[in-house]
C-alpha cells in the first residue's frame, strides 16, 4: 500500500447480547429479571460482552498512534464508504466478516475472534493480540492472504449485489415464490418453471453456513465447493410440483463461466446476502436476475 496519508483502520463491529438487552430493557437490573424469568443468567452475557470489549481494546491498541482510524456498526454498514487502502479488523463472529465483505473491492480484512472455542473460526482466524503484529505486515503487502469467492447478482437494470456466504432470491416473507429457473454455462441448458419458498446460491464459504444446513437435508444433492474454489452450489426450498410448476431442477453445482438465472413471474420478489436483508434488490415481474461467481472480492489475512 502506498499514499501521502498514513494507513486507515477501519474496526467494524456488532453490538453484544448485553448492548441488546440495555437498548430493550434500560438497566440491567431489568435485564436480568428478564433472563431469569427464562432460565438465564446474566453473568454469561456480561462474560461474552467483556470478552468482546477486551478484544476491541486490543485492537485499539494495536493501531499505531499516527495512523488514521475508524469504526463502523454492522446496521451502518450500507451507508459507510470504505476507502481503496483501508484495512479492514472485523472483530465479533464468523458472520460479521461475511457482512461487510460484500461493501469491499478487495481491501485486506483481519477477522478477530473475541471469544475462541465459541465461533468456528473459519473467517474470524485471529485473535486480539496478533493484530499488533499483523498490521504492519498489512501495510507493506507482506501479511500471507487468502481470497475467497464470492456469489454475485446482478439484475438485467445493471444493479448489483455480492454475497460471501450466500444470496437468497425469493419472496421476503419466504412464501410461495414463482419464476422461470434457467441453467446455462455447464453444456447442458436447462429451464423449469416454479414455485418454492426460494433459492439460495452460496460459495465454498457459505458452504460451511446456510448451504450446509440445505445439503444436509439433500443425501443426493451436489458436492458443496471448497472455500478458494470458483464454484457454487445452488438450492431451491420446497419447490411445489402442479400442472404449471415443476420440482425437478432443485440442487446444483456452477463452474466457471456457469449461471443460475431467474425470471420473476410474481411481483415483490427480491435478493439479499449473508443475512443482511435490509440491504437488497427487488425484482418486479418479468425482471431477470443473473447469480455466478465474483472471484477475489474477499481477501482475508491469515495469522
Amino acid at each position: 500500500m502506498s499514499g501521502s496519508l498514513p494507513p486507515r483502520v477501519v474496526v467494524v463491529r456488532r453490538a453484544s447480547e448485553l448492548d441488546d438487552l440495555l437498548a430493550r430493557h434500560g438497566t440491567r437490573a431489568a435485564a436480568q429479571w428478564y433472563l431469569r424469568a427464562r432460565g438465564r443468567d446474566l453473568a454469561e452475557v456480561i462474560d461474552r460482552h467483556e470478552a468482546l470489549q477486551a478484544a476491541l481494546t486490543a485492537v485499539a491498541a494495536a493501531v499505531p498512534a499516527e495512523w488514521r482510524r475508524g469504526t463502523v456498526d454492522r446496521d451502518d454498514l450500507p451507508r459507510f464508504l470504505f476507502g481503496p487502502e483501508d484495512v479492514v479488523v472485523a472483530v465479533g463472529p464468523d458472520g460479521l466478516v461475511a457482512n461487510v465483505a460484500k461493501y469491499l473491492g478487495g481491501q485486506p480484512v483481519v477477522g478477530v475472534d473475541p471469544e475462541p472455542g465459541r465461533n468456528a473460526g473459519v473467517l474470524v482466524r485471529c485473535t486480539g493480540d496478533q493484530v499488533a503484529a499483523l498490521l504492519p505486515a498489512v501495510v507493506a503487502g507482506t501479511a500471507p492472504l487468502r481470497h475467497r469467492v464470492m456469489v454475485r447478482a446482478t439484475l438485467d437494470d445493471g444493479q448489483e449485489l455480492v454475497g460471501l456466504n450466500e444470496v437468497y432470491v425469493g419472496h421476503p416473507s419466504h412464501q410461495s415464490a414463482r419464476y422461470l429457473l434457467d441453467v446455462t454455462g455447464d453444456g447442458r441448458p436447462r429451464r423449469e418453471r416454479q414455485s418454492s419458498s426460494g433459492v439460495v446460491v452460496g460459495t465454498g464459504t457459505g458452504a460451511t453456513g446456510w448451504c450446509a444446513s440445505i445439503a444436509r437435508g439433500r443425501p443426493t444433492g451436489p458436492a458443496l465447493p471448497a472455500p478458494q474454489e470458483a464454484a457454487l452450489c445452488w438450492f431451491v426450498r420446497e419447490a411445489w410440483p402442479s400442472p404449471v410448476t415443476g420440482a425437478d431442477l432443485v440442487a446444483g453445482r456452477l463452474d466457471g463461466t456457469g449461471a443460475l438465472e431467474l425470471t420473476a413471474e410474481s411481483d415483490g420478489l427480491v435478493a439479499f446476502a449473508d443475512g443482511l436483508e435490509a440491504d437488497r434488490l427487488t425484482l418486479r415481474w418479468g425482471q431477470r436476475i443473473r447469480l455466478d461467481v465474483a472471484p477475489g472480492r474477499l481477501a482475508l489475512v491469515e495469522p
